[in-house]
């Protein structure tokens, strides 16, 4: 596969037609996981943070960009949002936020010691986060995964809203 020279423009369309169109179920499936993982249980930033992370791991720029935008929009700082990329070090978030960022690299990366999750890591999200919660991060986690092979495969252009890829 040849690659893409640095300095080759990139495409100012989606390469494919609105998926909605073309598989209505998809818009259920969507109104489903939005409903799931907003429950309230887990703060919406945090599911913010989560999902930028995973747009970074996944080297997505529209994933990236939605998910900054979404997060300037609640207010979230830029020293927060800039953060997100090395939190580990960054003196700018929570234990809950923390583990909720572990969790997200946990699932997105592939781990040298076999078990992505390990006991340590859930003990670790047990502490910060009862059932509820808990499972509705875990939501959050799959519903940045659902929306990844779309941003991936599809290309939307960044900076408009899914919606605006088709209007």
């Amino acid at each position: 596969m040849a690659e893409r020279a640095i300095t080759a423009e990139v495409a100012a369309a989606s390469r494919m037609s609105d998926p909605v169109a073309l598989v209505p179920e998809l818009a259920d499936v969507s109104a489903a996981l939005f409903k799931a993982v907003g429950n309230r249980s887990v703060p919406r930033r945090t599911i913010g943070l989560a999902h930028l992370r995973a747009g970074q791991i996944v080297g997505n720029t529209y994933l990236t960009m939605l998910h900054t935008d979404l997060l300037r929009k609640a207010g979230e700082s830029e020293e927060r949002i800039t953060a997100v990329s090395s939190w580990q070090d960054a003196p700018y978030f929570t234990p809950a936020e923390r583990v909720a960022l572990a969790l997200t690299e946990a699932v997105f990366q592939p781990s040298a010691h076999g078990e992505r999750v390990s006991d340590e890591l859930y003990a670790q999200a047990a502490e910060h986060y009862d059932e509820k919660e808990l499972a509705t991060l875990t939501v959050a986690i799959g519903q940045v995964a659902f929306f990844v092979p779309l941003a991936l495969i599809s290309k939307p252009v960044p900076g408009r809203t899914f919606s605006e890829q088709w209007d």
